[in-house]
């Protein structure tokens, strides 16, 4: 790629703050240089990186249930992109709410790590599946998805929240006198940390159904840069397009956010989509599960699979669950803003 200017122009690449969004950040980076890299073209394109912290992550203590949807993870850093002061957001794509805010696109969705969970147990233990946990073992999550369906198959469980950068995760984890006896991550931002080796089990579906996205990287673009879209083509990967494309048609129809336990199970072979989706209520009581499988062709005709399967979700008990659980969310709201006040006033 060449671009019409006299000079060369400089992509600043951007994202979280935290150790994994600058690994996964700097690895697009390192991408892009490869693909640019002709040194007898004086107007290849540039790169350069900026890290910034949202407020997911300097609201650390409560849970994200509470918190709202996941523009907690990307608002700050797409006004820095309307303008102007950066060109391409990377994100993990779990992260980014399903639909943008105006002027922004999702330019090229990468390759995708393996998206499953992965249970990770404290140091020195001997266990080596969650079947082996002992009753009313406590096991850290910040997420209701995962609290939702281990719940349904492993009531002999405890679930506590757990926040942070998954170094302290893990200490937290590790501490003698911590209450976790194991944590359940994504396995991907492990692997891509150097962390792959505490990895005890991976809990795949049907045992554990995985988020929306989960494993995938995405760069977010200005909708009118042009340069930038056309640059971030070399990137994308069809098949995790397709995939993720109608996951998040599936939890945009739900209009489920971060904190919403919608899980996913796709597949992809050759142009046959398989696209399996769930919805667990918070106690693990009510489960709603359906299976589309489908030909496709181009984004819209996947993008279409996950619509489908939204609607038959709904009308099978999905929309009960959600609507009962957003009620759920605001009781709890109320409540926590309540113990604030009084914490204030005494």
């Amino acid at each position: 790629m060449t671009t019409t200017q006299s000079s060369p122009r400089t992509f600043v690449l951007a994202s979280r703050a935290s150790q994994l969004a600058q690994i996964q950040t700097n690895s697009v980076l390192a991408t892009l240089q490869s693909i640019y890299a002709d040194h007898n073209d004086q107007l290849q394109p540039k790169f350069t990186a900026s890290f910034m912290s949202t407020a997911g992550d300097k609201n650390q203590s409560q849970a994200l249930y509470l918190l709202g949807g996941k523009a907690l993870w990307t608002k700050e850093l797409e006004v820095a992109l309307k303008e102007k002061v950066v060109d391409l957001l990377i994100h993990c794509l779990k992260d980014v709410p399903t639909t943008l805010p105006e002027g922004c696109a999702l330019a090229a969705i990468l390759e995708r790590e393996d998206p499953v969970d992965s249970l990770v147990v404290k140091s020195g233990k001997p266990w080596k599946s969650v079947c082996e946990l002992p009753e009313g073992s406590v096991v850290g999550t910040s997420s209701v998805r995962r609290v939702a369906q281990l719940k349904r198959k492993f009531p002999h469980l405890k679930f506590l929240d757990v926040r942070g950068n998954l170094t302290t995760r893990l200490a937290k984890l590790d501490a003698p006198d911590g209450p976790y006896a194991a944590l359940i991550l994504a396995k991907a931002g492990l692997v891509r940390q150097g962390l792959g080796d505490r990895i005890t089990e991976d809990l795949n579906p049907p045992t554990l159904f995985y988020a929306v996205s989960q494993g995938a990287l995405a760069v977010e673009v200005r909708s009118d840069d042009t340069e930038a879209i056309e640059l971030c083509k070399k990137l994308i990967h069809r098949d995790t397009q397709y995939r993720c494309l109608a996951e998040r048609a599936c939890l945009r129809v739900l209009e489920g956010g971060c904190s919403v336990p919608v899980g996913v199970f796709t597949e992809l072979r050759g142009d046959v989509l398989k696209l399996t989706g769930c919805v667990t209520s918070l106690d693990g009581v009510e489960h709603v599960e359906h299976r589309i499988e489908q030909t496709v062709t181009s984004t819209e005709e996947a993008e279409e699979v996950g619509q489908k399967l939204a609607k038959v979700l709904i009308e099978t008990g999905a929309k009960k669950i959600l609507d009962d659980i957003n009620v759920e969310r605001e009781r709890r709201i109320i409540a926590a803003k309540a113990e604030d006040e009084v914490r204030e006033a005494s």
